[in-house]
């Protein structure tokens, strides 16, 4: 690797689908590495397994973190240099690693993160919607919370994205147009980098509409014009 300076641990961004948008550095990275933290390890070995990569896996996910956080930096501060993966995408964004990260800092441990995939930037981008400001929400809470973080952003002005899963789209998308109004222009994106990736756009009362006739799978990423 060419780094200049001793890294403890590595944020590695991996496939959102096509596995071809792994990058070269976080490949020698994964390779070099003592071991690798996954949110799955059944997902990320699967990854590793097409780059040909043999190196220790230990889970990382948001049930066991705060348990596992004191012992991974006490063997960081030993020497073990470690790389974390979630499923897809960039770690901590909307996934597990922010309490790994802060604690590393706090210890005087070096942490790098590396480019590559995240799903909103893509979504953002083919939504054909201001993207110069926008403001990332990520998951919205699945109860409680919820109605109140929505009406939080009535009077948003950039465009806002969130991420959902298939069965609470409907939910999100009528409660999005009783907040922001049914002609609130908005994109629903699906199976990003894949080869059914779907980008549909259209007002909130267009968007209701279509998915009340047509079923969806996947991960989703929901872009929303501000007022």
């Amino acid at each position: 690797m060419s780094d200049d300076k001793h890294i403890h641990l590595y944020l590695i961004p991996t496939p959102i689908g096509n596995l071809r948008d792994i990058t070269l550095r976080a490949i020698d990275i994964l390779k070099s590495v003592d071991v690798i933290l996954a949110e799955d390890t059944r997902t990320t070995g699967r990854l590793l397994k097409h780059l040909e990569i043999q190196r220790p896996l230990q889970s990382y996910h948001i049930f066991n973190e705060h348990k596992t956080v004191e012992k991974l930096i006490e063997r960081m501060e030993r020497g073990e240099v470690m790389a974390m993966c979630s499923d897809a995408g960039t770690p901590a964004i909307s996934d597990p690693g922010f309490l790994l990260v802060r604690a590393a800092r706090d210890a005087g441990l070096e942490v790098n993160c590396l480019p590559g995939p995240t799903a909103f930037v893509p979504a953002l981008v083919n939504s054909g919607l201001p993207n110069d400001r926008f403001t990332f929400e990520g998951f919205l809470p699945h109860k409680k919370g919820r109605k109140t973080r929505i009406e939080s952003l009535m009077e948003e002005e950039r465009t806002m994205i969130f991420y959902e899963s298939p069965h609470r789209l409907m939910k999100s998308l009528v409660q999005f147009s009783e907040a922001f109004g049914p002609e609130r222009m908005a994109c629903v994106s699906r199976e990003l980098t894949k080869i059914y990736e779907e980008n549909v756009r259209g007002t909130l009362a267009e968007l209701i509409a279509y998915y009340e006739e047509n079923t969806i799978k996947g991960e989703i990423v929901i872009v929303v014009q501000g007022k």
